[in-house]
């Protein structure tokens, strides 16, 4: 809870990364901290152009990439949102080449609920150099009432 508060923090205080890789087993952080960006990053009037939400079943690599390549429309940036990312495990590796050169005027955040990226693979190492790797560990049944009273 710590850490998704201060990666909102953050965010607040316009430290903005290129990629956010919310990645692990308790889907309410990285809805959380996905809905947050998706709400604050752009005012209002900028989302039209500049805001886009895909799903993992519906795009590709490709397709994910080629957006992100694209400039934003009158604003500082664009957001881009992968909601179930965790749908293109089988070609999520194709990411290491725009991962080793995020656009900077894009905001590419993925929803991988659920799973994990292996580690030992090079888009986990590439993407622990230059995005925010969130890892949403799951709460064990004995902490969920000190949780509940934090909340």
């Amino acid at each position: 809870m710590n850490a998704t508060n201060q990666l909102i923090t953050d965010i607040k205080g316009g430290n903005i990364a290129p990629i956010y890789f919310l990645m692990g087993e308790e889907a309410y952080y990285i809805d959380r901290i996905s809905d947050y960006i998706e709400s604050h990053v752009l005012a209002e009037e900028e989302k039209g152009f500049n805001q886009m939400v895909l799903y993992g079943k519906e795009v590709s690599i490709q397709d994910i990439v080629s957006n992100a390549k694209r400039y934003p429309m009158m604003a500082e940036r664009q957001v881009i949102i992968v909601k179930e990312a965790q749908n293109l495990i089988k070609t999520i590796e194709q990411l290491v080449d725009y991962a080793k050169n995020p656009q900077p005027t894009t905001v590419l955040v993925f929803n991988y609920k659920y799973k994990t990226l292996d580690k030992r693979k090079a888009l986990y190492k590439i993407l622990s150099k230059v995005a925010v790797v969130f890892d949403s560990k799951k709460i064990y049944e004995d902490k969920i009432p000190n949780w509940i009273q934090n909340f």
